[in-house]
């Protein structure tokens, strides 16, 4: 019998089975993994443990202190030009049937990208010392 006979004709709800088997395993085993870690795990605590940790730095101070808009803003930016990234990826894997128009439209997709890098160079957005 020829393969494509195999294959369900009609978008259903048996095509979504796999799926929903292998979701329901993947929540399984990971309900698994952490009720077993918390059953079978050691359970020592102590006063050193219990304080909270500061990437190795002694706290000091309050938490709630005002935080300097430059961090947020850099953390933005990272992922607003590290998500452009990702869009190359079709471009890269379809250059060749894309042809012109495709290396047209990565070019205004640079560019685009480009000029708001500038602006935001030039509005001061990636100067520290201020």
């Amino acid at each position: 019998m020829p393969f494509f006979l195999l294959q369900a004709t009609a978008n259903s709800a048996s095509n979504y089975l796999p799926i929903v088997i292998q979701i329901f395993f993947a929540l399984g085993l990971v309900t698994l993994m952490i009720w077993g870690s918390d059953k079978l795990g050691p359970k020592r605590k102590t006063s050193d443990k219990l304080q909270n940790f500061e990437s190795g730095i002694e706290i000091s101070g309050n938490a709630r202190q005002p935080m300097a808009i430059k961090y947020f803003l850099v953390a933005i930016l990272f992922v607003l030009f590290d998500v452009e990234v990702i869009f190359f990826y079709p471009y890269a894997v379809n250059f060749r049937a894309l042809g012109w128009e495709g290396f047209t439209a990565v070019v205004l997709f640079v560019a685009s990208f480009l000029a708001g890098f500038i602006y935001i160079f030039k509005k001061g957005a990636m100067k520290w010392e201020e």
